[in-house]
């Protein structure tokens, strides 16, 4: 039996985890390298196994940095099958085809700067990968891969229909189980169970996202939040919110509702959703109830939209976004991408980033060397289409929105499995990942390299 992390191991993007065992290669995740610009190259670069021997690929969620470049590994050889929840098949084919798309209109952009550029892979190669999607798993249900070989998905709490991956070794008399975390979210969310891991396992390959810190506490976040909507209403400007079309875009569209219903903010102010894979992702959501916390759940059964919004509209056409750039106050837009390394929020943040009446809420994840981050960490001026942007509007950002775990519900949950032996932290950038191993007490923790393999 061995492990060897082929991606997210000293970053936290890019997660591929590769299991030998008796003779079969199983693969958690076939995520993209996601961040700052020169990353192609990385994402182009052999994964460093021969894709046309791995037998089975288990997808914990469909975040683009877990299930990215399957197409390209279909594209290379794959012709196993793909095993995941409903609502990540459903997910992950919306997010794959979208990536496709921008790959393709990168490469025609430098066609037409005469320029040569490929691609790192087409629509046809995403609806390939969507073909190998197999068996669904159903939460605790244990699944047969191949003899001595059998895995359970077990509710991650992160995004809709993401898991935790629990593998049952045998070899040689040897039995193992480990599990593999993927992400998790924190607990008590609006539209989400709690994550749930399963009672015990030898070992964990886990995710150190927020390893060195914690949330603001929620209420205090929505509290802010409210503040901040309020505050650039009140000065005649807009609100640009860098959004992901997953998770978070559903749930600020929960919480201006939840806002607008109680008087706390305008009823009449008008809010874009700004990207069309959050807005399919929204359909997707209203679809997979059984993914939902029970009370979400039973709305929807009854007739409600959790989601609806007095003045909210669907912007799913480019011409119709360019002309939400006229709208010069009163107006929330939420547009992708979170992080800002590409999408429609550019567009915008060009044209309110100037204006000291307007605010960017950003409410996510933002990766080093993204533009994010660079607005985040303080940057006067930004480059945007060229052009270097003065950042005079007011700049939130909003961390108890995440829907990754913190510190603390990192080491619940941890606490919550028996038995463990060792510990794997992957899925963060190596200062974090290394303040959380010094809270570890009893099992042995490794952070593997780029590639390290290790016998279990």
């Amino acid at each position: 039996m061995k492990l060897t992390s082929h991606g997210a191991a000293h970053q936290v993007t890019g997660s591929c985890h590769l299991i030998e065992c008796a003779g079969r290669k199983i693969l958690i995740d076939c995520g993209m390298f996601q961040g700052g610009h020169g990353l192609h190259a990385d994402n182009a670069a052999p994964f460093g196994f021969a894709p046309a021997e791995i037998d089975v690929v288990l997808l914990t969620h469909a975040h683009l940095d877990h299930c990215g470049r399957l197409p390209l590994l279909v594209n290379q050889g794959f012709r196993g099958e793909i095993i995941a929840t409903s609502a990540t098949r459903d997910l992950a084919r919306l997010v794959m085809m979208d990536s496709a798309h921008l790959h393709e209109e990168n490469a025609r952009r430098h066609h037409r700067h005469g320029e040569r550029a490929e691609p790192l892979y087409d629509t046809m190669d995403a609806l390939d990968a969507v073909d190998r999607f197999g068996r669904i798993a159903k939460y605790r249900q244990p699944i047969h891969l191949f003899p001595g070989i059998t895995a359970s998905f077990h509710d991650a709490g992160h995004i809709l229909g993401s898991a935790s991956i629990l593998l049952e070794l045998s070899e040689d008399g040897k039995t193992r189980k480990i599990l593999f975390s993927g992400d998790l979210g924190p607990e008590g969310r609006p539209l989400l169970n709690d994550a749930a891991p399963p009672e015990e396992a030898d070992i964990v390959v886990m995710e150190t996202t927020y390893g060195d810190r914690n949330h603001r506490s929620l209420p205090a976040s929505i509290e802010e939040f409210y503040e901040a909507v309020e505050a650039a209403d009140a000065r005649g400007g807009n609100v640009i919110i860098p959004t992901f079309a997953l998770e978070r875009a559903q749930e600020l569209l929960w919480y201006l509702r939840v806002g607008m219903n109680s008087g706390r903010l305008r009823k009449t102010m008008p809010v874009f959703l700004d990207s069309p894979m959050a807005i399919s992702a929204t359909r997707i959501f209203q679809r997979h109830k059984e993914a939902l916390r029970p009370e979400l759940r039973q709305k929807i059964e009854h007739g409600g939209d959790p989601f609806a919004l007095p003045d909210l509209h669907f912007i799913r056409e480019a011409h119709d976004s360019m002309s939400l750039n006229r709208i010069r106050s009163g107006a929330v837009i939420m547009a992708g991408s979170g992080m800002c390394t590409g999408g429609r929020v550019r567009h915008h943040l060009r044209h309110n980033l100037p204006h000291s009446d307007c605010s960017v809420i950003f409410v996510g994840y933002a990766a080093e060397g993204t533009l994010a981050r660079i607005i985040i960490d303080g940057a006067k001026q930004v480059k945007l289409f060229g052009d270097e942007i003065p950042v005079r509007a007011h700049i939130h950002t909003i961390n108890g929105f995440s829907a990754h775990a913190d510190a603390e519900d990192l080491t619940r949950w941890l606490g919550r499995i028996k038995g463990v032996e060792r510990v794997f932290l992957v899925h963060g950038e190596t200062g974090a990942m290394h303040h959380f191993a010094e809270g570890i007490k009893g099992p042995k923790v490794e952070i593997p390299e780029p590639h390290e393999s290790f016998d279990l």
